[in-house]
């Protein structure tokens, strides 16, 4: 049971975010004896994935914990003389202005069966026309648990596609998986690593979606709370080809990159056959573009050409290159995805390079995405560490750390029963600090909102199209805005849907900040419009609009009197990819195991001898690190003369 642990651990690690994660799993594999608690009743933190049901949960959670504090005095009891305690948060205010929107039709039926099933009563829910926020709208029953287990081994919650499976996108597996207690069913069949899926090539007309089929098939959705993408050359692939924890996981390719300009929605060509097969650009600026990205993968080694251009924006620079204003605006907003009036000549050049390198590897875009969303990858993390060990507790508050007075280090923590379990080093999220420690830091808030909608921003023969679009900003103080269109094939939305993920650094509110981009868009679902197949833009079915903290880029000396051996791990940042993560759970590790490999693959079964123990082999279940095989031929060569993945 939670409330009879062992008393003594290496490493304690509070939080079950991406770095606390990884965290966890680099410790436990080098030997430590790993403790990984967390007050929420499901992985991921901040990071995580919802089903719909579980989503309203999730709000309902909130609202909840914003309105109620627990006190908790069995923690001073368990101090001594020489002793002082560094209380932590029991509320989480890591999320604000939340407000949700539902277009569809509300009439909901006795039948609907799905778990945590609303009420019929809707009065909570915002009509299209609302003015006011509410946190509580379409909320499921109490009963709707997120997990089920107070100390819990997160093996049984990831979907393990065995030894064969590599990041790369296989067809995705039939029956049910746990995920935040919602098991997610997987009988659409998912596209190898083809960015075209196989579908009906016949596009069947727009049914009617009603709020009573989304809530039936809310096991379908898959609603992350932070929206990202892997680069094929970033640094958590490699992490993941690395440590074999790929084998958890599959992923599907982004198969467009899209722009938003003059009021369109159009594809911009990334490779080099992407380029000459374009119909958008003139044989000249096919010439003119070439040239120019050709340039910006070898720019480091022609320093004359930009030198005299690295105290403007890259904006002003792009302005002097042979480039037209329609390929200066792909470069900017799609390659680059810089912003037009901050990133300076040398972060613009540093970014297109990025982009470049990275195509050709596993497709024609230089991203991938996990299939059942970004909450997977914290779990995969966390059951490497619990296959080495690691033992893990959901639902399980710390209510204090315990500091020794002379040596100012952090010696024990005190949990929810009572317990005091010691540790020589402890791992916590940002989000646990209390507004004392935090007294002096400085968050930027992130500004997101999640759309069901009925239609892709750009129809193609393919309804099965998983998209990122960037719009620009339009005016001073504000921030571009980065849209991932996402389609079933990918697990997160019901077939006929499509999951859209908007997010921004936030300078108002969220819908505030996003509601213009969602307007320009999409228009919302009546029942009038329904009838007219001449819409063009996609309807909204639903919408949720919600600020987050972004507690990345901080620095130690901003927290008050942490301890030495207290190492505080950020949430989620607003940028595409998850570089800052992993920068950040190897600093950590580095410090806790400073003579240990970061997350070595695990050992070859065949080479262990436990003198007739067989059970070791469930340790590892395979001796390869995948080697990701593409089916899209590379495209990179010119571009960015890319050598061969080298796992």
């Amino acid at each position: 049971m939670a409330d009879n642990l062992p008393s003594d651990f290496d490493v304690i690690v509070i939080g079950t975010g991406l770095p606390e994660s990884i965290i966890a799993a680099a410790c436990s594999r080098s030997g430590q004896r790993v403790l990984h608690v967390d007050s929420r009743s499901y992985y991921g933190g901040n990071w995580a994935s919802f089903s719909f049901s579980g989503l309203l949960s999730w709000l309902k959670e909130y609202q909840e914990n914003s309105d109620v504090v627990t006190e908790n005095s069995m923690w001073q009891e368990q101090i001594l003389e020489n002793e002082e305690a560094i209380l932590l948060s029991s509320k989480d205010k890591t999320i604000q202005h939340v407000e949700v929107f539902c277009y569809a039709s509300q009439d909901l039926h006795k039948d609907v069966e799905e778990a945590g099933a609303l009420q019929k009563n809707h009065a909570s829910v915002m009509s299209p026309h609302a003015t006011e926020a509410t946190e509580a709208a379409c909320l499921p029953t109490a009963e709707d648990s997120l997990s089920t287990g107070s100390c819990e081994v997160p093996a049984e919650q990831s979907q393990c596609t065995g030894p064969e499976s590599s990041p790369e996108v296989n067809d995705a597996e039939g029956g049910e998986k746990e995920t935040q207690s919602d098991a997610k069913s997987s009988t659409e069949q998912s596209s190898a690593n083809l960015p075209k899926v196989q579908d009906n090539p016949e596009t069947p007309k727009r049914n009617v979606i009603t709020y009573s089929q989304i809530i039936k098939d809310g096991r379908r959705f898959n609603i992350d709370l932070v929206s990202k993408l892997l680069y094929s050359r970033g640094l958590l692939i490699d992490l993941l080809i690395k440590s074999n924890v790929s084998r958890y996981a599959e992923f599907k390719n982004i198969t467009r990159i899209l722009a938003f300009r003059e009021g369109t929605v159009e594809q911009v060509p990334c490779s080099r056959a992407d380029v000459f097969n374009s119909k958008q650009l003139t044989m000249v600026e096919k010439r003119m573009l070439m040239k120019f990205l050709t340039f910006c993968v070898e720019y480091e080694d022609h320093p004359d050409e930009y030198k005299a251009y690295e105290e403007t924006t890259f904006s002003e620079y792009l302005k002097t290159q042979k480039l037209t204003p329609n390929l200066q605006y792909f470069v900017l907003h799609s390659i680059a995805m810089t912003s037009e009036t901050t990133s300076s000549t040398g972060d613009g050049l540093k970014a297109t390079k990025k982009f470049l390198q990275c195509l050709g590897r596993y497709g024609n875009t230089p991203f991938l995405f996990p299939l059942y969303g970004q909450g997977e990858l914290p779990q995969c993390f966390c059951r490497m560490c619990a296959v080495f060990g690691g033992i893990y507790c959901l639902r399980h508050s710390v209510q204090c750390l315990v500091v020794d007075k002379e040596s100012r280090k952090c010696k024990a923590i005190i949990d929810q029963f009572g317990q005091r379990i010691i540790s020589k080093h402890f791992v916590i999220e940002d989000s646990y600090l209390s507004e004392n420690t935090c007294s002096s830091v400085q968050y930027r808030q992130i500004s997101r909102a999640v759309l069901i909608t009925d239609g892709s921003v750009l129809k193609t023969d393919s309804d099965q199209q998983v998209s990122i679009l960037t719009v620009p900003a339009e005016e001073s103080g504000s921030f571009a805005v980065r849209v991932i269109e996402l389609c079933s094939s990918t697990m997160t939305c019901m077939k006929g849907t499509y999951l859209v993920h908007l997010t921004c650094m936030s300078s108002k509110t969220a819908r505030e900040d996003l509601e213009g981009v969602v307007q320009k868009l999409f228009i919302p679902y009546t029942e009038i419009e329904a009838e007219n197949e001449q819409v063009e833009k996609p309807r909204i079915l639903w919408a949720l609009y919600f600020n987050m903290r972004d507690s990345s880029d901080i620095s130690r000396d901003c927290y008050n009197d942490l301890p030495p051996n207290v190492y505080v791990c950020s949430g989620p940042d607003c940028n595409l990819g998850n570089d800052n993560a992993v920068k950040q759970a190897e600093t950590v590790f580095q410090q806790i195991c400073p003579n240990e490999d970061f997350c070595p693959a695990p050992p070859n079964p065949e080479d262990i001898i436990l003198d007739g123990d067989s059970s070791q082999q469930e340790v590892s279940e395979s001796s390869v690190i995948p080697e990701t095989n593409s089916e899209t031929p590379k495209e990179s060569t010119v571009l960015g003369d890319s050598e061969e993945p080298s796992e």
